[in-house]
């Protein structure tokens, strides 16, 4: 009934304690052994190089760390308009394109800039350098008076098209180039003008740009922006003047591609105007058109005849960043003198506008362009200030037209 018990295991017998010995010749030879081994060497190598980079550059530190930094305190949009993610009705039914989706604008916050707003603040706070090292808060002061230009689109200088309105000279002769273009008058003085431009893609720099920026500054808009029709809206109710950029193809194409729309050299004359006709049709209310790089199709002669007819027939200027300087062409011509942000630093901004103000005193008068970076936004603003004092008239770009 019972199981037999089993009988118990002997216990095991305990193992003899190893002494541990440090042998560094034998650790010598054994890592000897193991470098003979095939890539074992090169790969060793390998690592020790890339330890030593991250370890260099991490000692290095910036290598811009000295150069002029800005610090710019504006108020925080509140009600930016938002962009469309339904699709355009005017574009057959296609989403509109943008360069952010190609990677080609970054946000204006990448370049290091303190974007952080003070509802409180009733006007921007902008330090920069001064010629002696030190650095000052510059106030920029209360906005301007209101001065909204009129309403677009005026009615007579639309056709409207299957596509979308297209810009028209009106029976009596009146153009675009003439209805939208801000009002100036000349004091005698000097006239300095200033585009920025790329606007449209980054909401909170366009928004900036709109409300921070004296009314006679020209704001130049990326066409392939969505809702491109209230921003200049807001533009022209803030007192701005307005273009609209035209993608053209550059040097380097198609690896620098400005999107769908470019136009290209030796392009069918259909197919260049079906283009052409998009951008304009992107909205109303703009006095002229601008190229957005371009280097490839400058060169293009037949392109260029039918691109600027085109313009003259429609009643719009052309303004260009300077690489189509001497070209005729469309109902009004004028090319920039600058590019006041091509070295993205607020000390390199400053001198290109020291050159248009000597530039402006000699001719009579100068013409910079530059994008909606936030450093180039904030020497922009100060330096607006400066030119009263100078002796120098600040006119929009429509003034310079020829």
């Amino acid at each position: 009934m019972f199981a037999k018990p089993k009988p118990s295991s002997p216990a095991p017998a305990p193992r003899p304690k190893v002494k541990f010995t440090f042998d560094p010749r034998a650790l010598a030879d054994k890592t000897v052994e193991l470098f003979k081994k095939p890539y074992v060497a090169p790969a060793s190598a390998m690592l020790a190089f890339a330890v030593c980079l991250v370890v260099f550059l991490n000692l290095a530190g910036d290598p811009d760390a000295g150069s002029p930094s800005v610090r710019i305190l504006l108020d925080k949009p509140k009600d930016a308009p938002r962009t469309i993610n339904t699709p355009d009705a005017n574009h057959n039914g296609q989403p509109p394109f943008t360069l952010d989706s190609m990677g080609m604008f970054q946000d204006a916050s990448a370049t290091g800039m303190d974007m952080s707003a003070d509802p409180s603040q009733q006007g921007a706070i902008i330090t920069l350098p001064n010629d002696d090292g030190t650095s000052a808060p510059v106030k920029a002061g209360p906005k301007a008076a209101p001065s909204p230009l009129a309403p677009a689109p005026v009615a007579s200088l639309v056709q409207q098209t299957p596509g979308g309105p297209l810009p028209q000279v009106a029976p009596n002769g009146m153009s675009p180039a003439s209805a939208y273009a801000r009002p100036f008058k000349s004091d005698g003085r000097p006239m300095v003008a200033l585009i920025v431009g790329g606007l449209g893609i980054n909401p909170g720099a366009t928004k900036e740009a709109i409300e921070t920026l004296p009314p006679q500054v020209t704001l130049s808009f990326v066409p392939y922006t969505q809702n491109l029709q209230g921003w200049i809206d807001l533009a022209r109710a803030a007192g701005h003047e307005v273009i609209i950029e035209v993608p053209m193809q550059p040097t380097n194409y198609p690896d620098n591609d400005p999107g769908p729309q470019t136009l290209l050299a030796n392009m069918r004359n259909d197919d260049l105007m079906a283009r052409m006709n998009w951008v304009m049709t992107r909205a109303t209310g703009y006095f002229a058109m601008s190229n957005y790089q371009g280097g490839a199709f400058f060169k293009d002669k037949a392109g260029m005849a039918t691109f600027m007819q085109t313009l003259k027939s429609r009643g719009i200027a052309f303004v260009d960043d300077g690489q189509a300087r001497g070209l005729p062409g469309a109902w009004a011509r004028l090319s920039a003198d600058r590019i006041i942000d091509s070295q993205i630093n607020a000390q390199a901004i400053t001198q290109q506008l020291a050159g248009l103000e000597t530039q402006a005193k000699s001719k009579g008068m100068a013409l910079g362009t530059g994008f909606a970076y936030p450093v180039t936004l904030a020497v922009a603003i100060r330096w607006t200030q400066t030119l009263d004092a100078k002796g120098l008239q600040l006119a929009p770009a429509s003034a310079l037209t020829r």
